[in-house]
């Protein structure tokens, strides 16, 4: 499986940007999809999760509603809506994938594919 994030850039306080990832290689429809951050200097850490029917999703306390995890399964692709940009967003973003289906999403170890990361930086 590979997955290639995109949708990353430079935006003021107060934007907002959508990150795509675009996967292949396997049957999309069965991958329960993450995206984690990470910022210069800190741990990867957990942003969002949604389970392969799109039916069920979670998110880090720091989103603070300003984000939306969705997926479209006939395009292979999971996006992260985010609204309300902070200087405190600034990291790069990765998408991951599992095909277990007993995981914790909110987990690095519970995935097993992930992305090259699309950096998002939010200037004050």
């Amino acid at each position: 499986v590979q997955l290639v994030e995109s949708g990353g850039g430079l935006v003021q306080a107060g934007d907002s940007l959508r990150l795509s990832c675009a996967a292949s290689g396997g049957t999309f429809s069965r991958y329960g999809m993450g995206w984690f951050r990470q910022a210069p200097g800190k741990e990867r850490e957990f942003a969002a999760a949604i389970s392969s029917s799109g039916g069920v999703t979670s998110y880090a306390d720091f989103v603070k509603d300003r984000f939306t995890i969705s997926r479209d399964n006939a395009k292979n692709t999971v996006y992260l809506q985010m609204n309300s940009l902070e200087p405190e967003d600034t990291a790069a973003y990765y998408c991951a994938a599992t095909f277990r289906t007993v995981y914790n999403s909110r987990r690095l170890s519970g995935y097993d594919y992930w992305g090259q990361g699309t950096q998002v930086t939010v200037s004050s």
